[in-house]
């Protein structure tokens, strides 16, 4: 947040926000600022309004379940937010186009999108259900910003340790409710869909999918 550098005001939008960890990071570094998170999952937006009550950040930030595309913003933003959630809008070309209409003339757009870290593996590529073409290399992920009208200003690269926290967080949240809700019709559903996530992960795509978060201004 420090590397976009909006003003303490600054009006944050979140598309794809999840439980909102980077609408309530924003905020704690702009405190005067406001943010909307917008997601379809009513489960992560309930997650999400808690850990804004927790942290005191409540009246500052406005939850919309609805589709990412569907938005329609009352004025445009500061800082506009699309990490890990490009998916929403169908890829990161159309995310570069649609998220970055709601982002003010002098704003900034920070997404964050997968690139091969190395040539996919055909392991990766099974684990993944993806062609080699669904991803393309860092430098392909800048040219694509480029060529879309936006300049990186910075760019954080998640290193291995990043990676394996995020999967085993997301594998160890899914793996603790079915654990702690062994009677729930879903728990044996949602259990499997964690281990099978982590076998994809382990036996997969870990050390050759990358994740970059790229900080762009228009060009």
């Amino acid at each position: 947040m420090r590397r976009a550098d909006r003003q303490p005001a600054a009006r944050l939008l979140d598309l794809g926000c999840g439980e909102a960890a980077w609408a309530l990071q924003a905020l704690a570094h702009y405190p005067d600022g406001h943010a909307d998170g917008v997601d379809i999952s009513p489960y992560a937006l309930e997650r999400a309004a808690d850990a804004a009550a927790a942290r005191g950040l409540a009246d500052r930030l406005t939850l919309h379940e609805r589709d990412a595309r569907a938005y329609v913003p009352d004025g445009d933003y500061d800082l506009v937010l699309c990490v890990g959630s490009t998916h929403a809008f169908g890829g990161l070309g159309e995310t570069l186009e649609l998220a970055g209409r709601h982002v003010n003339a002098d704003g900034i757009l920070m997404v964050g999108e997968s690139f091969w870290q190395v040539p996919p593996t055909a392991e990766a590529l099974a684990a993944l259900d993806a062609k080699p073409e669904a991803y393309t290399d860092l430098a392909g992920l800048v040219d694509a910003a480029e060529q879309a009208g936006w300049t990186p200003t910075y760019a954080h690269v998640s290193d291995a340790a990043e990676w394996d926290d995020y999967e085993w967080s997301w594998i160890g949240s899914l793996t603790g409710w079915a654990l702690d809700n062994p009677g729930h019709p879903d728990a044996a559903e949602v259990l499997t869909v964690a281990r099978e996530h982590r076998d994809h992960w382990l036996r997969g795509y870990r050390n050759v999918l990358g994740f970059a978060t790229l900080v762009l201004r228009r060009t």
